[in-house]
């Protein structure tokens, strides 16, 4: 053991407070990815759900069929419930160990794989608090702990501002989308040029492929990242499209529209759509109500046919070549965004990896 290498249950203590007077009205789950959200649940009765006050952690200790990552967060924000089979705890003394500094530990995946490795059970595996005190990290002067966080966190900023931006370019582009092809247009009463057709006469719509070595989608060496319903899955070392697409869930997670401007591998459980009017078919697309063209046995499934034939307002060529004008800068900022922020998750991730030297 390297010597800064300190055990953590030397820093931190449980702490159990239920929830019954219920004065702590917001109930939060914590998911694989680390932090609180909206749970999939709310308990009809929360007296018997622990609060998380602000500045304590809390985590599942259940890690059976959970994306191999253990679900852990810092409440920073409000108190709130969660589940009475969570474990809570809190730092004895801040100026000894920086909470932020620890749940950097937490997110590394070297921390996930020590806690599934050492989680017990039969049917279901559980990471119990004996196993949180073992875990041994490196515990540097308190400034230094700062120093690091500070690093870490002026990188997280960047990227919540450049999702921001994101979020607004692309709300630009589907009101510019909504005021050329939607607003003020009735369908009964079409302007000359415009006529009723099908998303499948705008563009070309085929399925994704299974990888055959699936290995591939856990390695992250490899450079092409393999498009699942809900984005990207994995990493691969060769594509199965080599141009801009748009991929659609068509089957689990329904209707998620994204985007791929570079070389991907197409999972089998997204449909992948080409175009000549790119930015037309991708707002297109996000219009679609899904649930009218789902169908199948015992999964809803969405299918090539039953969007192809789904009903579309065809504007002229023309029209669609302006909108194409118009938002192609928008399109290009919004890309130039998501490569930057490409590369400060690459940054957060060496900042987590260099905590163990």
């Amino acid at each position: 053991m390297k010597s800064n290498y300190r055990r953590l249950g030397a820093y931190i203590r449980q702490v159990e407070e239920k929830n019954t007077k219920g004065e702590v009205k917001l109930s939060q789950g914590i998911c694989n990815q680390k932090y609180f959200q909206k749970p999939r649940q709310v308990a009809q009765n929360s007296a018997n759900d622990k609060i998380v006050r602000k500045g304590w952690f809390a985590y599942n200790r259940a890690t059976t069929r959970n994306g191999e990552k253990i679900s852990i967060a810092y409440r920073d924000q409000e108190d709130c419930t969660v589940s009475s089979s969570y474990l809570t705890f809190v730092i004895k003394d801040e100026n000894l160990l920086n909470p932020y500094y620890l749940m950097m530990w937490f997110k590394r995946p070297e921390f996930d794989r020590y806690a599934i490795y050492h989680s017990h059970g039969s049917a279901h595996e559980y990471f119990e608090w004996d196993e949180m005190c073992n875990v041994l990290l490196p515990v540097p002067p308190i400034s230094e702990q700062r120093r690091i966080v500070d690093e870490y966190q002026a990188i997280e900023k960047r990227i919540a501002n450049n999702r921001r931006l994101i979020a607004s370019l692309e709300a630009t582009a589907q009101s510019i989308y909504k005021k050329m092809f939607v607003d003020d247009i009735d369908a009964e009463n079409l302007p000359e040029g415009w006529k009723m057709g099908t998303l499948g006469e705008v563009m070309t719509i085929s399925s994704g492929k299974t990888l055959s070595n699936k290995s591939e989608q856990k390695t992250k060496d490899y450079l092409y990242p393999i498009a699942g319903a809900a984005g990207i899955i994995g990493y691969t070392s060769h594509p199965n499209q080599n141009e801009k697409i748009i991929t659609i869930g068509r089957v689990g997670t329904l209707g998620v529209v994204n985007k791929y401007y570079t070389p991907i591998w197409t999972a089998d459980n997204v449909l992948v759509i080409k175009s000549q009017y790119y930015e037309v078919a991708y707002q297109a697309l996000n219009e679609v109500n899904y649930e009218e063209i789902t169908g199948g046995g015992v999964q809803s499934l969405i299918t090539q046919t039953g969007l192809s034939n789904y009903p579309f307002i065809l504007p002229p060529q023309s029209c669609m070549e302006e909108y194409e004008s118009l938002v192609k800068p928008i399109a290009n900022y919004i890309r130039l965004l998501n490569l930057s922020n490409d590369q400060y998750c690459f940054l957060l991730s060496l900042l987590l990896t260099n905590l163990s030297r």
